[in-house]
C-alpha cells in the first residue's frame, strides 16, 4: 500500500475528505520525525514505538572492488512493533485487557461522640 492508498482508505473508514487526510498523515510524519530526530521515543500504545538508535561503527566491504571500508557510527531510526500489532499480522486476536483488582471499599467512620 502506497501513501495514496492510505490516504484512501483512511478517508473512507473516518469519514473525512481525502485532503483532511493527507494533512494529517503528514502533520503526524512531521511530527514523528521532529520528536525521534531529538532522541525522543514516540510510543503509540498497541503499535508500536518509533525511537532513534545509535548503529556503532564497523567495516564494510566495497562491493564493486571487495576491498574494505570504514563505516562511521550514526544515529538511526527504529520502530518496534507492539502487542496487538504483532498479533493482528499472526492473525490472532488482541489478548484481552487483565481487569484491575476491585478496590475493597473504606470502612465507614464512626460518627463522632456527642458531647453532654
Amino acid at each position: 500500500m502506497n501513501k495514496s492508498e492510505l490516504i484512501d482508505a483512511v478517508a473512507e473508514r473516518a469519514e473525512l475528505s481525502k485532503a483532511a487526510v493527507n494533512k494529517a498523515i503528514d502533520a503526524m510524519t512531521e511530527v514523528i520525525t521532529t520528536v525521534i530526530a531529538k532522541g525522543n521515543p514516540v510510543a503509540l500504545i498497541g503499535f508500536g514505538t518509533f525511537k532513534s538508535v545509535m548503529r556503532s561503527a564497523r567495516t564494510g566491504k566495497n562491493p564493486k572492488t571487495g576491498a574494505p571500508l570504514k563505516i562511521a557510527a550514526k544515529s538511526v531510526p527504529k520502530f518496534t512493533a507492539g502487542a496487538g500489532l504483532k498479533a493482528a499480522v499472526a492473525g490472532k486476536k488482541p489478548a484481552a485487557k487483565k481487569a484491575a483488582p476491585a478496590k475493597k471499599a473504606a470502612p465507614a467512620k464512626k460518627p463522632a461522640a456527642k458531647k453532654k
